[in-house]
């Protein structure tokens, strides 16, 4: 996988703009699968240039809450981007201030890895505003940071688990946004290209000032990578703040029933979670 310092430069994605400095807030927001109650009421804020990672166990409604942050499933309650609330905005506006990686992920049979990325530039593009050679530059690079440019011609469905996986994180890269949702990034990746992801999510908050909110599973990988973590346990938000805050093994007890130890580590003392 290519060098995150190399792969990606500074790009210019719309701005939002926020009175108390939140990108997006919700205020109890509640989701339900038809009669089934997945989120009962919960509120929360997603700071701005820093990457917010949702964590708990599974079932929690981890997944849902994203979408519901994102509005790709129907919710109930206040949700508001920058100023507007989130049903306020045009589809197409939409996804130009927020890209969206979700857990399974769908494209037609025989699609090429490059048109695939190619797809992250249609919010950008109009009647009078078709494809350029700066989306062409723009797609190269996301390919580049996400190691998939020789596969560029490759059809999407004849890669392997984790090649695919990091053709659909370079669509979303070429999409430009201020903030990212990735749902579970580092699925069917293995140790090393997970860390190359995460980096490159830090490049993306460090050099571009992204806004980034992810679910991951591994609870060492989001401390590791995470300014703010939201903590969930059955619908509900148990724990918010820096990892280094939260962390502990009585949190650990009661969301993963995971006895556990935790310790601070040598290289950037954020919390590593030692299973016992």
């Amino acid at each position: 996988m290519a060098s995150t310092s190399e792969a990606i430069t500074n790009t210019a994605p719309l701005k939002l703009e926020s009175s108390d400095g939140f990108l997006i807030r919700a205020r109890d927001l509640r989701v339900s699968y038809g009669q089934h109650e997945i989120i009962p009421g919960i509120s929360l804020q997603i700071p701005p240039g820093k990457i917010t990672t949702i964590i708990g166990p599974n079932g929690c409604g981890k997944s849902t809450l994203l979408k519901a942050l994102s509005r790709l499933m129907p919710f109930e309650g206040e949700v508001t981007l920058g100023e507007r609330a989130l049903e306020e905005y045009p589809r197409k506006d939409l996804a130009r201030y927020i890209g969206v990686l979700p857990q399974s992920p769908t494209a037609p049979e025989g699609i090429l890895v490059a048109d695939l990325v190619s797809r992250g530039r249609h919010p950008h593009q109009s009647w009078f505003n078709q494809w350029s050679r700066s989306d062409e530059g723009v797609v190269e690079i996301a390919m580049k940071a996400s190691g998939i440019a020789a596969l560029a011609d490759r059809p999407l469905d004849s890669l392997s688990g984790g090649q695919r996986q990091r053709a659909w994180i370079a669509m979303v890269l070429a999409q430009e946004t201020d903030i990212l949702m990735l749902d579970e990034p580092t699925t069917f990746l293995d140790l090393a290209h997970s860390v190359e992801v995460l980096k490159t999510v830090l490049y993306l908050r460090d050099a571009l000032s992204r806004t980034v909110v992810m679910v991951l599973h591994d609870i060492n990988l989001a401390a590791r990578y995470s300014d703010h973590l939201l903590v969930m346990k059955d619908g509900e938000i148990v724990a918010v703040g820096a990892p280094k805050d939260i962390i502990s093994s009585e949190l650990l007890h009661e969301v993963f029933v995971l006895e556990a130890e935790v310790i601070e580590s040598p290289v950037n003392g954020a919390p590593v979670v030692l299973p016992l």
